[in-house]
């Protein structure tokens, strides 16, 4: 679905955003190219044994990221320090979004999932920078059974004769099920469910370009046994949807999603097929919005399992899998080994005037930019096992 003329006009005239931190953004046209020097650099966080699952920044200095003890970690200077600004034994933070540098949302995967999670709400917000934290009681929203992605974009709209912009937020979860889409068209102040279980058995990521045309990244059935990985297109804000893509192979889920410019995007697939012998992994592309999807191979290794992906633009980007980091500089087509930390589960960037920005989470926090000088020592590794995704 194309933009509306009067969208468009509206577009022209929008207030200017800021520019989050985000593995689905178009590139800005006023960014900076990839400066010479910049690298991936561990940051110092707290150790972790395991895979933490999202970072967000919402400029070169404001960021945040969360785990699964519960804990939301915030920094000021850029990622050189972080204060632990909420920690709740018993939630598994999943996901994060922000709306603005001061407003956002952190989303629990909920219970009867993974052990020792025993908190049932199911989203948090925040209206102070991520200072602080509260759940969100809406009743719609406490029947989302649990949180996987959060997705925000900004489009302008007329209200009253007087033209703005709003915050849509789309919230999908979970893996293990069931397929359930929270959608809020202002800013989190009213909510209402989408509930996808009779087009597919869970949800684990979501894009939307605007209030109307979207994509939920998925599986057809809740058992990863039973499934095969899936995604779904929607033209008409959710009432209706339409599978794009589903994989031909058993035992394949959907995970993770990143769009460097609004028709190219490429999506994460995952595997947990016990035959040795099917040892392809892919990653989906698509470079109509999302319209279609084609695989392209991202290595022959039966032992890989992909989670985050990110993309600095169309061509050059990075997938994190259990067996660390894959990089390319050619849309996909050929991929090489390298160091962004272990098992990678978000993989967020940042278009600045100085340059793009990209940050990476899973058993540790890695940037990707200009070196950060006197940069206090990262923790010494935990293990980073991973016994379910």
């Amino acid at each position: 679905m194309r933009l509306a003329p009067l969208v468009l006009a509206l577009a022209l005239f929008a207030p200017a955003l800021p520019a989050l931190a985000s593995n689905d953004k178009a590139t800005p046209a006023a960014t900076s190219p990839i400066r010479v020097d910049a690298r991936w650099q561990a940051l110092p966080t707290e150790a972790y044994r395991g895979k933490q699952d999202d970072i967000v920044f919402v400029d070169a200095e404001n960021g945040l990221y969360a785990n699964g003890l519960g804990r939301i970690f915030r920094t000021s200077d850029g990622g050189r320090h972080w204060e632990k600004v909420h920690d709740t034994p018993g939630t598994y933070f999943r996901a994060l979004g922000m709306i603005d540098k001061q407003n956002g949302f952190a989303g629990n995967i909920g219970t009867d999932y993974f052990p020792g999670v025993t908190d049932t709400r199911p989203l948090y917000r925040t209206s102070d920078g991520g200072r602080t934290w509260t759940s969100i009681d809406d009743p719609v929203v406490l029947a989302m059974r649990g949180v996987c992605a959060i997705d925000i974009v900004h489009e302008p709209f007329i209200n009253a004769g007087e033209l703005g912009h709003r915050a849509v937020v789309h919230v999908g979860g979970r893996v293990g099920g069931p397929a359930h889409l929270l959608r809020s068209l202002d800013g989190g102040a009213t909510w209402s469910m989408i509930d996808l279980s009779a087009q597919a058995g869970m949800i684990v990521d979501v894009k939307f370009f605007d209030a109307q045309r979207g994509l939920v990244f998925a599986a057809t059935d809740a058992a990863i046994e039973k499934a095969n990985a899936l995604i779904l297109s929607t033209e008409d804000g959710g009432a209706t949807w339409t599978p794009v893509y589903r994989s031909m192979r058993g035992f394949e889920i959907t995970w993770k999603v990143a769009f460097p410019t609004p028709e190219v995007g490429y999506a994460t697939i995952q595997s947990y097929d016990p035959d040795p012998a099917t040892s392809q992994r892919y990653v989906a592309k698509t470079t109509d919005g999302g319209r279609t999807w084609t695989e392209v191979s991202l290595v022959d290794d039966a032992g890989v399992r992909a989670f985050g992906v990110g993309f600095l633009d169309a061509e050059h980007g990075w997938v994190g899998t259990n067996k660390g980091g894959f990089e390319t500089r050619d849309g996909g087509a050929t991929w090489t080994p390298v160091d962004l930390g272990r098992v990678v589960n978000k993989i967020r960037v940042l278009h600045t005037p100085d340059g793009p920005l990209a940050y990476a989470v899973g058993a540790d926090v890695y940037r990707f930019g200009p070196p950060l000088a006197d940069l206090p020592a990262p923790p010494a590794p935990n293990p980073a096992p991973v016994t379910k995704p």
